[in-house]
Order: C-alpha cells, then structure tokens, then sequence
C-alpha cells in the first residue's frame, strides 16, 4: 500500500514543485525514487518528528505542500500538540503520512503499534482523515489529500496488502463503497483490514447469512448517508478496523447512528476494546488474537445472529 501512495506522489511531485517530502530518517528503499528525482523537494528531519511537523507547517505557510512521513504512531502521537497548534489551527497543507496502521509493525511490540491514532487525528479540528484499504484506494487517497486544502491525515498499511479493487479508477474516497450487496448484515471496514473482512464476508454468503460490505476509506468526514440508508436496511452492522474501538472508526459509526431518529440496525464494534496490544508477534497472528481474522469476524457475527459458530 505504501509503495503505490508513493508511486503517486512521484507522479504528483513531476507536475508540482511545490510539493516537499519530509521524512524521519527511514523509508530509504521505498522512498529511493522520489529521493534521486526531487532532492530539491526532500529533506530528513532525523529522528525528531515534533521538529519535522513544526517545519513543515512553516513551509506550508510560504505555499508549500508538505507530505510528513514516518511509522504511523511516530509521525502522529509523538507530534499531536505540533499537528494541532502549528498546522491543523493555520489550515496549512500538511498531509501526514502514517506507515503502518495497526499491527504492521507487530513483531516489534507495542511502541510501534498504531491503534490510537485514528481517534486522535479525528478529534482535531479541521483534519481530514483517510485509511484506504488496499492499493487502489491508497493511491486514490494520496491524490485526494493532495487536492484537499489544509491538514490531512492518511493511513496507509505497510505492504503486501492485496488489490481488492482492479483500479483507483472512478473511486470516490469521500464515501463508502459497496464490495458486496446483501439483506441482513453489513460489514463496515476500514484501513489495511479490508482484505480480512471481505473474506469474512464471503465466508457468512456462503453459509446462507446474506452480508453486504463497504469499505469507508475516508473516516473524517463521514458519509453519513450511506450509514443511514445502511441503518435502515440491515439487521445488523459490524464495523471492523484494526484500531482501538474508543473513539475510532466504530466510534464515529456509533456517533452517527445515536443521533439517528428511526433505524433497524443493531451496532456492533470489532477492533480493540480499550487495551494496548502487549502482545509480539505478527500482523496476522495479532489480528487473530484481538479478533480481526476473517474466521473470527465471522465466529462474531454468527453468535451476534445467535447461531452455532
């Protein structure tokens, strides 16, 4: 997911010289190309992201576009009061780059676990925040935070995510996109998790339970339409991301839907439930051990329907 956002920034970088690449002192073998392209529009910040932030909302204010990128908790948590009062406050065009949403970083523990920061960029003030769920949307999503005005944050997943759409092609970020119609349950899924619940969904069709799926590539503003329309249709909806529950996606799904005067739906989160992820081991093995695997998305639906899993 990383390397197509970046294929599509070198391809936005060509046309515009006012786009600035800053990094914290990594993504050297992904980052090579833009690099030997544009050295005039790259810099290192080193290891020190609350200064990387602070600059690069001062460039932006002089009409730069400043792309911040790092691991995704580094560039996000260890910099909220830069993000907040130097750029999110001046609306200047800061774009963040989170790498490594969740549990891509799983082996090195819970310092390099991003499940906080989609609540935290969301709670900001006048920032838009996007987790596309696979390539295609990653690379309509890069596009889309260049051409929105102010502070962005975007979510991207490590790699090795598998395509889920053909292209990026007539992808509309802004609001959620049906993979798979259905009558009784809707799966609600955000971020690098996408993959995980699509074959969650498969599994339910196929055991008769009829499971409709949306990806909800852009959290901040949310479509609030299609929730409604998805409120009043299903009996159950399910979100799912790769995220604390508090204050993240399923949070803002249940935020909308409160406020709802009718619905049919029944919410139920599945993501964190108000813990750190202390335990090591890979993206998938953690997925399945908070209850993100496809056999568990599926497991927790079926007993929701109070089925026999």
């Amino acid at each position: 997911m990383r390397n197509a956002a970046i294929k599509k920034l070198v391809e936005l970088a060509e046309k515009d010289r006012n786009i600035i690449l800053a990094v914290g002192d990594l993504g050297y073998g992904v980052l090579n190309d833009y690099r030997a392209k544009f050295p005039e529009q790259f810099f290192n910040a080193g290891i020190c992201e609350q200064n990387m932030t602070s600059v690069a909302a001062g460039m932006a204010l002089e009409g730069k576009t400043v792309f911040t990128y790092s691991i995704a908790n580094f560039p996000t948590l260890r910099c909220v009061e830069q993000i907040r009062n130097d750029a999110a406050y001046h609306d200047a065009n800061v774009k963040v780059i989170a790498v490594g949403g969740g549990f891509a970083y799983g082996s090195l523990g819970m310092s390099h676990h991003a499940t906080e920061d989609i609540a935290i960029m969301r709670s900001l003030p006048h920032v838009t925040v996007l987790a596309p769920g696979d390539l295609s949307e990653a690379e309509a999503a890069l596009e889309l935070v260049y051409r929105t005005p102010g502070t962005c944050y975007l979510r991207l997943g490590k790699g090795g995510e598998p395509r889920v759409h053909l292209s990026s092609d007539n992808l509309d970020l802004r609001y959620g996109i049906c993979l798979m119609d259905g009558t009784k349950v809707c799966l609600l899924s955000t971020g690098g998790i996408l993959s995980e619940v699509k074959k969650a969904a498969e599994k339910l069709n196929i055991a008769g339970i009829s499971t409709a799926l949306y990806s909800f590539p852009m959290v901040k503003p949310l479509d609030q339409e299609t929730l409604y329309n998805c409120a009043q249709k299903f009996d159950l909806i399910v979100t799912v991301e790769e995220h604390n529950i508090n204050g993240g996606f399923g949070g803002a799904v249940a935020e909308v839907l409160a406020e709802m005067p009718q619905k049919k739906a029944y919410l139920r989160r599945i993501g964190l439930h108000d813990e750190y992820s202390s335990i090591v081991g890979d993206q998938a093995y953690l997925r399945n051990c908070y209850g993100m695997s496809a056999e568990k998305i599926t497991q927790t639906v079926r007993e929701l329907l109070g089925e026999k899993a």
